[in-house]
């Protein structure tokens, strides 16, 4: 399988060039010293703590350091899709069992909740029960992913087994998700399982100081760890800030040290250019995608030809020129993240609506398709969320695309929550920005967005046919029937439904304070969080 390898850039002076190619992290012989509060930007509110719930980068950055998880990506290797370690796991992540249906986790002894309860086997069911098996009323962001898991049980304090109803290489990975943070069976219990969403008791490398909305949440660091010697840090003050301006001055004048989520190129550029040698930039492809929602419970969004010809007048491959050089996406493609071996290629996506060439041709029939379904020349509202980069970028020429087919677009931005709440409660939208962003590169449950009966889907459709190619899919064992079936889910997705419209994949830049160490970007701005492997360079402040 393909590495998707990030490039690393120490910045010399304002003259330096980007795209200098694959470079090693910076000294990877240094020794980590201990101490120091790392302060950083984030760019998004919390809509609530819970994790098994939300999908934001806005919830991952100031809350994964009080979690663990049972498994995650290697921080020291993150841009692998394959390189999973144990967390709350003993020795090497398992093997599968039982013809690849059974998975048997030895948990690690004297691990400790933040409120002193002792971690067992119990809470590491108790959270995947959550996960998997949601109660009804109970919202469970990535339930889609485990669709082959049959069970779930701690047959001792120390051993949890999850049980498939038939082998799937998509099991591990999903396991693997940053979100999947472990929760105490005594909380849930207790408290039910909405208390997570407005309190917090974790295992992870640090401990909950302070949270003051719209302003900081505060960590210091948590003295009995699991990872021996671990975190270096002794806390962290993740900064709220909406406005890149306010993120990008804050880093150029040392009030903060990094932002993990990304920056579009020019602002690396300025950063550069100010700062030289006390900024290294690291940049990455992005498992990450904007998309377009309609919601099928209005109309005309309910009418196919329609929802078609919104994705037919967007000329993705000259918005992508244009757009790559303000904004933080880059590539065109489809339902898999695009270097990906089971990612349609050029020819592949130029079959389907939205991707042809000739975007003159697709404009006319885009035109056609409105005038045949009785609304030609239409008006509808687009709901977009209030971060500049990239919804708000993308989203302003969007509406630009449509208004080439005479189209009357107005434009709602709400903060994060109320975006949210509008997504998933209220269902009050034409046509909403939407995302397809994930962690760990794991296809096969990647594209479960795009299933009516996913829990991150808002599109609100049943689609059974689509349910059933991604049965087959998910039971599949060759990469050449994936990848068949794939080409199947996404036509009848993105062209013949036209259910939901992926625009262009992001691109992941994030220049940071050349003191910061220890921290890998990885293809996500979900992964490696935990901020356990991070320290300052003391020498370099």
């Amino acid at each position: 399988m393909k590495r998707f390898s990030p490039r690393i850039a120490i910045a010399m002076g304002a003259v330096l060039a980007f795209g200098l190619g694959v470079v090693g992290p910076a000294s990877a012989a240094e020794t980590p010293q201990k101490g120091g509060i790392l302060n950083f930007v984030v760019g998004s509110k919390i809509p609530s703590y819970d994790g098994h719930r939300e999908t934001t980068f806005g919830v991952i950055h100031p809350i994964a350091p009080f979690y663990s998880v049972l498994i995650r990506v290697n921080p020291e290797n993150p841009q692998s899709a394959t390189d999973f370690v144990c967390d709350l796991c003993e020795g090497k992540v398992p093997t599968a069992t039982e013809g690849g249906t059974k998975f048997t986790f030895k948990i690690r002894k004297g691990v400790k909740f933040h409120d002193g309860t002792p971690l067992t086997a119990a809470d590491i069911k108790a959270t995947f029960d959550k996960i998997i098996f949601p109660p009804d009323g109970i919202p469970s962001a990535r339930k889609a992913f485990f669709k082959s898991v049959a069970s779930v049980s701690a047959p001792s304090k120390y051993t949890v087994v999850f049980k498939l109803q038939f082998p799937s290489g998509a099991f591990v990975p999903a396991l693997a998700d940053p979100y999947h943070w472990v929760y105490s069976k005594k909380d849930l219990d207790e408290h039910g399982y909405k208390w997570h969403q407005k309190n917090i008791n974790g295992s992870g490398p640090f401990i909950f100081v302070e949270h003051q909305p719209g302003s900081f949440v505060q960590g210091k660091r948590n003295p009995n760890y699991h990872h021996k010697g671990q975190p270096y840090l002794d806390g962290y003050k993740a900064i709220s800030a909406s406005k890149m301006a306010v993120r990008l001055q804050a880093i150029r004048g040392g009030r903060a040290a990094i932002e993990f989520r990304g920056f579009p190129p020019k602002a690396r550029d300025d950063l550069v250019k100010a700062l030289g040698d006390k900024i290294t930039v690291q940049e990455s492809d992005w498992n990450c995608a904007l998309q377009m929602t309609p919601n099928h419970k209005r109309k005309p969004f309910d009418d196919p030809r329609v929802r078609r010809a919104l994705s037919l007048s967007l000329d993705r491959w000259a918005g992508s020129k244009y757009l790559s050089k303000i904004a933080i996406v880059k590539t065109v493609g489809g339902v898999v993240f695009p270097s990906h071996p089971l990612a349609a290629t050029k020819d592949e996506l130029q079959k389907i609506a939205g991707y042809w060439p000739d975007i003159e041709k697709s404009r006319a029939e885009a035109k056609r398709l409105l005038k045949e379904a009785g609304v030609p020349q239409m008006s509808f509202e687009f709901h977009n969320r209030g971060v500049d980069q990239p919804y708000k970028v993308v989203g302003t020429w969007m509406i630009d695309q449509w208004r080439r087919i005479d189209l009357k677009v107005t434009q709602r931005v709400q903060p994060s929550p109320a975006f949210y709440d509008t997504l998933r409660k209220k269902k009050d939208f034409d046509v909403s920005m939407d995302f397809n962003c994930q962690s760990v590169i794991n296809p096969i449950a990647d594209i479960s967005k795009f299933l009516g009966s996913a829990g991150n889907n808002y599109a609100s459709f049943e689609d059974q046919a689509l349910e059933e190619i991604y049965d087959k899919l998910l039971r599949s064992g060759d990469e050449a029937t994936q990848r068949k079936l794939i080409r199947q889910y996404e036509t009848l997705a993105l062209n013949d439904e036209a259910h939901m419209a992926v625009t262009l994949w992001w691109y992941k830049i994030n220049p940071h304070r050349s003191f910061v160490k220890g921290w890998k970007i990885a293809p996500s701005h979900y992964l490696n969080q935990q901020l356990d492997n991070v320290w300052l360079d003391k020498s370099l402040m």
